[in-house]
């Protein structure tokens, strides 16, 4: 594991899917706890939950695995009844990065990893590089990617969260920059409407308890079991930079927060509902139902099919770009 440190955060990496293992951060007393969930090293080989991976070559899901390029079907290979899910059956989350050396700078350590990719049904062989920088209380992930042939390229990182150190996540609260979100089918794919959030358990912009929104009575829930939707983001809150606010988090137990800062256009917020205490972590325990959440930044699912959604083909020539920005505080 590659560790990185800036005065405030201890980061680990694992090449194995270019994953984020460790995110130690203090809560309100001083504390340092680990904020996100890892394995042991040795087992990420047989993960299948994406623990920390960076994701791909499409995030999220595809709808039948195929799409048509240019005016050709592509077939990628369905993990999932009636889906492709993050790429398929052997993703990014299972390709071997090659770790550059870590580089120190004032105030905190960075690693790049780069891996080529080819072939699961996309066209194209990709060239991946995923930059993790530590800088005082926030993590910076970049992922770069660009193709020697047109493809569709949807990258994140899915990283479990856990501000409080442990045990169900309903306490949390959580607000999202959003005013639209995105309903889904019976396989979790988006119907092509992008819904208002007003009225709704999806109505996040001012925060809310993740138990609280779970508890209300709506079909959108039933389908997916829980929270398991992208969020259009509207561009309503603070911005660092060139990225805006996605999402904050505040757990109230220990204090901490956390704002996902991104350039993409939505954040799928889901909320562990598959988590079903199979996972054996690093410390020996085991991660229950709903014991963690995801904030994944991205493209929106299906897009290859859906071509009033925001486009996610990449061409010879062009530069595909994730920015994602952790930010850690407390309350």
């Amino acid at each position: 594991m590659i560790e990185l440190r800036s005065d405030v955060l201890t980061v680990g990496v694992v090449p194995h899917g270019a994953r984020l293992a460790r995110l130690v951060a203090p809560d309100r007393d001083g504390v340092p706890g680990e904020v996100v969930l890892g394995l042991a090293e040795d087992a990420y080989p047989g993960d299948r939950a994406y623990l920390g991976a960076t994701v791909g070559r499409f995030a999220n899901r595809i709808a039948g695995g195929r799409f048509v390029l240019d005016g050709r079907e592509h077939r990628v290979p369905c993990n999932e009844p009636r889906t492709a899910l993050h790429g398929g059956p052997v993703g990014l989350d299972h390709a071997d990065f090659a770790a550059g050396e870590v580089r120190s700078s004032p105030g905190g350590q960075c690693v790049t990893l780069r891996h080529r990719h080819g072939g699961d049904g996309f066209p194209g062989t990709l060239d991946v590089a995923v930059t993790y920088t530590a800088r005082g209380p926030e993590l910076h992930i970049g992922i770069l990617a660009v193709t020697d042939a047109a493809t569709v390229v949807n990258l994140t990182n899915h990283a479990y969260f856990h501000l409080g150190g442990g045990g169900p996540v309903g306490g949390h609260e959580v607000r999202v920059f959003a005013d639209r979100y995105l309903p889904v089918d019976d396989d979790l794919i988006p119907t092509g409407e992008l819904a208002p959030v007003g009225g709704t358990p999806f109505d996040l912009r001012s925060p809310a308890r993740i138990d609280a929104g779970l508890a209300a009575d709506h079909p959108q829930l039933g389908v997916a079991g829980g929270y398991d939707h992208t969020f259009v983001l509207d561009g309503s809150g603070p911005v660092a930079g060139e990225l805006r606010a996605a999402a904050h988090v505040r757990e109230p137990g220990r204090g901490r927060t956390l704002t996902v800062f991104t350039d993409q256009p939505g954040v799928q917020f889901y909320s562990g509902n598959m988590l079903d205490g199979t996972v054996t972590l690093h410390d020996g325990r085991r991660a229950g139902y709903r014991e963690a959440f995801c904030l994944e930044p991205q493209h929106f699912p299906d897009s290859p099919n859906r071509p009033e959604f925001p486009s996610t083909v990449l061409r010879p020539g062009e530069e595909r770009r994730t920015r994602i920005l952790l930010r850690l505080g407390m309350d």
